[in-house]
C-alpha cells in the first residue's frame, strides 16, 4: 500500500459513521468546466471528502484549490478506454504526479486482456507503478465488458503488478458497479489489494449495498446527494 494513501477503512471510524471519507468525489464528464472543478474542490473541503478526481487538464487548479488540506487530487490514466500505449500511460502518470496528483486510476488494457495477452497487461500496470512511486494506484477493469473468468484474471494480474486497488468501472461504458462484481473482486484479490466500486452509483441505497459487499472505496459524481441521503437515514434512526 502506498505510503501516502489515506485509507479510511483502517481508521477509527467505519463507513457508516464517516461516509464522506470513503467517497472519491469526482467530475470527469467531458463537458465539465473549470468552474465545475473548482466547485468540486470547495465541496470536498466542506464535506470532508479526502480524494477528488478531476480531468488531467485541471490538475494545477485542483492542487492549488486544496493546498493546505488533507485532500488528495486523483487523475485518471489511459481513460476511459485503456487502449493507450504503455508509453503514453507512463507519460501521463509521470506528468500528473509531477504536478501534484497523489492518486492514479489507470484503465487496464481491456483489448489485450480479452486477447489473452496477460504478460502485456501485467507489464502495462507495472510500468505505471514503477514510474510513479509513492502514490496510490488503482486499476479500472471495466467489469461490464469482461466475463467472470476475465474479471478474476484481471484481479490476479493487478495483484501481481502491485496495484493498491482494483476498480469496477470507468462510468463511460454500458454498465457500472454491481454487488456481485464487488464480491467477486473482493474474493479474487483475497486481501492483497482493495476494491473500489464506481460507475452508475447514484444514491445511498446502492452505495450502502456496495460497501456491505466489500467495497473499500466508492467513486461517484453525486457524492453530495449520497451524503445527504445517508445523513437523513442516520437522523431518522436516532
Amino acid at each position: 500500500m502506498s505510503p501516502t494513501e489515506r485509507n479510511p477503512s483502517m481508521g477509527v471510524l467505519p463507513w457508516n459513521e464517516c461516509l464522506p471519507r470513503y467517497l472519491d468525489h469526482t467530475v470527469l464528464r467531458p463537458d465539465a468546466t473549470k468552474a465545475d472543478v473548482l466547485r468540486l474542490c470547495a465541496e470536498a473541503k466542506v464535506q470532508g471528502f479526502i480524494v477528488i478526481f478531476v480531468p488531467p487538464c485541471y490538475i494545477d487548479e485542483a492542487v492549488a484549490a486544496v493546498a493546505g488540506t488533507e485532500i488528495q487530487v486523483g487523475i485518471p490514466v489511459g481513460f476511459p478506454l485503456g487502449g493507450h500505449s504503455t508509453h503514453a500511460k507512463v507519460t501521463e502518470a509521470i506528468e500528473a504526479v509531477a504536478r501534484g496528483a497523489r492518486v492514479l486510476d489507470m484503465v487496464i488494457n481491456i483489448s489485450r486482456l480479452k486477447s489473452g495477452d496477460h504478460d502485456f497487461v501485467r507489464n502495462d500496470m507495472v510500468a505505471v507503478i514503477q514510474a510513479t512511486p509513492g502514490v496510490n494506484h488503482k486499476v479500472i477493469v471495466e467489469t461490464c465488458l469482461l466475463t467472470r473468468e476475465e474479471k478474476i484474471t484481471a484481479c490476479r494480474l493487478a495483484v501481481e503488478a502491485g496495484m493498491d486497488y482494483v476498480k469496477t468501472s470507468t462510468g463511460f461504458s454500458h454498465a457500472g458497479a454491481t454487488v456481485d462484481d464487488v464480491r467477486l473482486m473482493k474474493e479474487a484479490v483475497a486481501g492483497r489489494a482493495k476494491v473500489k466500486a464506481s460507475g452508475g452509483i447514484r444514491d445511498w441505497k446502492t452505495t450502502q449495498a456496495l460497501l456491505e459487499a466489500g467495497a473499500d472505496r466508492i467513486g461517484t459524481s453525486v457524492s453530495l446527494k449520497i451524503v445527504d441521503e445517508w445523513q437523513s437515514q442516520r437522523a431518522g434512526t436516532r
